[in-house]
């Protein structure tokens, strides 16, 4: 059985995940959403991925806990095993930050442990009002995150805050999570708002787009000379695309009112 489902929307893919219950995520589920986005690689019509749960349901509650126990207590599964799990992981999120265009993710529910780090693992992160929770409960169960939850969220919104948010196995509200940076927005359907945002990033220039967010990724963990080189080889990269000369063509032709106008929309 599938656990994630594919549709399109022009040029936004929608991947929602649904495996019943609490949406508790599975290795099964890593390997075939890793599928997915290495099938995106090569998709010239993509211009944006939306990951989801089903309307009315989790994102992604955390990983299964009876998979958790099952490890702890045969510690010798979690040697030979845990390493091979977490490259799975490594290897999707990977996947998902080379994409030459924005993942965003809709957390249409809970999104804790997983989930969480499956979002954080996203460009975008958009909440959804109501009693969704979105955080690393890990610790309270005597385990910490291992799927890059720590390290994403203290360069996401700094030491102190991931501090508190993973030593105390803290869940946050939407609310709570926009205060806090994690998330860009929270509306009333974080599904529709993220499809509105795909059809946005579809209607921009792609290779611009692309280099762009090329550039954050790669940049974001360097030493700033290290990440200005790299935001000055993309600037060029940028230029010599055909569509650069397109759109500021298109631009110059306009009167300088006309250019606030534009740049308004």
């Amino acid at each position: 059985m599938r656990l994630w489902t594919v549709t399109r929307e022009g040029a936004v893919v929608v991947a929602e995940y649904h495996r019943g219950g609490a949406n508790y995520v599975v290795d099964a589920a890593v390997e075939e959403l890793a599928g997915i986005a290495r099938s995106l690689r090569g998709d010239d019509a993509a211009r944006c991925l939306v990951l989801t749960g089903r309307s009315g349901e989790p994102f992604i509650t955390h990983f299964d806990p009876e998979q958790i126990l099952q490890g702890v207590l045969a510690p010798e599964t979690v040697v030979r095993r845990g390493p091979v799990r977490n490259a799975a992981v490594g290897e999707l999120f990977g996947v998902l930050s080379s994409l030459p265009f924005p993942v965003v993710a809709a957390l249409s529910g809970d999104a804790m442990g997983f989930g969480f780090e499956l979002a954080l693992a996203c460009d975008l992160r958009i909440g959804q009002s109501g009693d969704a929770l979105y955080g690393l409960p890990e610790v309270r169960l005597g385990i910490i995150p291992g799927a890059g939850g720590t390290q994403r969220l203290v360069r996401l919104i700094g030491f102190d805050r991931a501090f508190d948010i993973v030593v105390r196995g803290r869940a946050l509200s939407p609310e709570a999570a926009l205060a806090a940076g994690i998330v860009t927005e929270v509306v009333a359907d974080a599904r529709a708002r993220a499809l509105e945002l795909g059809h946005e990033f579809a209607g921009l220039p792609p290779v611009a787009v692309a280099v762009a967010k090329r550039a954050l990724h790669a940049g974001v963990d360097a030493p700033l000379s290290a990440a200005l080189t790299i935001e000055s080889d993309a600037s060029v990269r940028a230029k010599l695309a055909p569509e650069a000369r397109d759109h500021l063509e298109e631009y110059v032709s306009m009167s300088p009112s006309q250019r606030r106008e534009w740049l308004k929309r």
